[in-house]
């Protein structure tokens, strides 16, 4: 057995890995009010060029887990409301149990639909979903399988 190339495997694969997880910690930060918004869902923009609108920013996130708020009321009127703003951000710090989810919730004394995800950008899309099992990480076992039979 190769136990030199197994090592160096793993090693490459864990830095590889690692230098991932420092990139995955990008969010949007934008804010709208109205089905017009650029901000709203569903978001009308490619994350990879946000910056084409000045309201939308892509920024580091040092905690890794962004956000998305909806905040007011849609299909109703109401004379001081101008329909559901949309608020995207990166969290200062992750929840406490670090699980991903939405819920209702209080948010500067208000009543909001609120959402938490782990991930790079993971707060641009409509259903905030993340990737468990990067793509790295596969490359990493496959690479390490082919040295380690050879």
């Amino acid at each position: 057995m190769n136990y030199n190339g197994l090592f160096l495997c793993t090693v490459v694969g864990l830095l590889l890995l690692d230098g991932v997880k420092c990139l995955q910690k990008r969010c949007i930060r934008c804010r709208s009010r109205g089905e017009l918004g650029t901000c709203g869902d569903p978001f009308p923009f490619n994350v990879t060029e946000p910056e084409a609108d000045a309201g939308i920013h892509v920024v580091a996130c040092p905690s890794g887990w962004c956000a998305k708020i909806i905040e007011g009321t849609t299909g109703t009127y109401r004379s001081d409301d101008y329909g559901a703003a949309t608020q995207r951000m990166c969290l200062q710090r992750p929840p406490s149990d670090y699980e991903e989810r939405c819920a209702y919730t209080l948010f500067n004394h208000k009543k909001v639909y609120m959402c938490f995800c782990s991930g790079d950008l993971c707060n641009s899309a409509y259903s905030i979903s993340a990737v468990k099992f990067p793509i790295t990480m596969l490359c990493t076992i496959f690479v390490t399988i082919y040295i380690f039979f050879l």
